[in-house]
């Protein structure tokens, strides 16, 4: 079956109905007979995200693998109205045009990428199509659209009636900076294990609330807003991606580890490389989410309002993230 057939909405029970009936089936189900270490799989995903990480993980009982579970779990934020900055009602630039970039990474170092794209929403999905069905490993705008239109993806209008209301009343402000988001949703990054012990990620966005049109940040950039080492573990990165670009954040945090710093550590010192440029509190949010294969987590932001979302052994937990300031 291909992986955006009808999915069975009683699957994941009363959050699976908010996934488009046009997106997954598994692709990649693991041979549990080949399965060579005892792994428990575990999902961590950026901000407070109970469905999308319980959707993931009822995904990696299932035997599905890491890549497919981690693109099926941000979907439901991709779907989710109540989430402005991810996918469908998502936050739109200075002009009025949804614009959404995301990235996915597997075990084998395998990515794809898709920036700056209108009118689709699981762009996840489509960075998954991106690396497993192209040369390439980034689309971009107009033909990134075109390549989601030939797989069977459907065009849509993503900027909802209370986003457009909520853009017109900043557009009264005439203040054309972007507006940053310090303390609610902002990017989702979801990492993965699944039974094979093998780690993989996603991250997806709409970007800065009002930027100017064609901006992207670091969210589809890999090493910048994802980035995975099977052999060491993975980092994700949400907040205001110019920073988190400027010191490559994910991909740093990643190195950090293999030298043998925990991810609680690296997390800390990739959030001190941003700031050892700045005097005094900078008025942007940067925030990091790491794991290493061990399972050990680490987070950490430059201001205070981030929280992760942690599934292991069938239970949520979301915890709030240390800060500097």
């Amino acid at each position: 079956m291909k992986r955006r057939s009808f999915i069975n909405q009683n699957s994941f029970g009363l959050a699976g109905a908010l996934i488009s009936p046009k997106i997954f089936e598994y692709s990649k189900i693991i041979d549990t007979s080949k399965i060579i270490q005892n792994t428990t799989p575990f999902v961590l995903s950026t901000w407070n995200v109970p469905e999308s990480t319980q959707i993931a993980a009822d995904a990696l009982e299932k035997g599905v693998s890491a890549l497919d579970a981690a693109v099926l779990g941000v979907a439901y934020e991709e779907k989710n109205l109540k989430n402005n900055s991810v996918g469908n009602g998502g936050a739109p630039d200075r002009d009025g045009n949804v614009t959404l970039d995301a990235c996915v990474m597997d075990h084998n170092g395998n990515c794809g990428a898709v920036l700056a794209v209108e009118n689709i929403m699981h762009v996840a999905a489509l960075a998954q199509d991106v690396m497993e069905k192209t040369p390439h490993v980034i689309l971009a705008g107009e033909g990134a659209k075109k390549f989601a239109i030939e797989q069977g993806f459907t065009p849509e209008d993503l900027l909802t009636e209370s986003s457009k209301k909520a853009w017109k009343e900043w557009l009264k402000k005439g203040d054309y900076h972007p507006e940053i988001n310090v303390e609610n949703h902002d990017t989702i990054g979801m990492l993965c294990i699944d039974k094979q012990g093998n780690l993989s990620g996603a991250c997806t966005t709409s970007g800065l609330a009002y930027k100017m049109y064609g901006r992207v940040g670091d969210s589809p950039i890999i090493g910048s807003g994802l980035y995975i080492d099977n052999n060491v573990g993975g980092a994700v990165a949400t907040g205001l991606g110019e920073e988190v670009i400027k010191t490559v954040g994910s991909f740093l945090i990643v190195e950090l580890m293999r030298q043998g710093r925990s991810p609680q550590e690296a997390c800390e010192e990739a959030i001190n490389r941003i700031l050892e440029k700045h005097e005094g509190k900078p008025d942007f949010q940067v925030a990091y989410l790491a794991t290493n294969k061990k399972g050990d987590i680490g987070a950490y932001s430059v201001v205070s309002g981030f929280s992760y979302t942690h599934n292991k052994n069938k239970i949520n937990q979301n915890t709030n993230s240390n800060s500097v300031y």
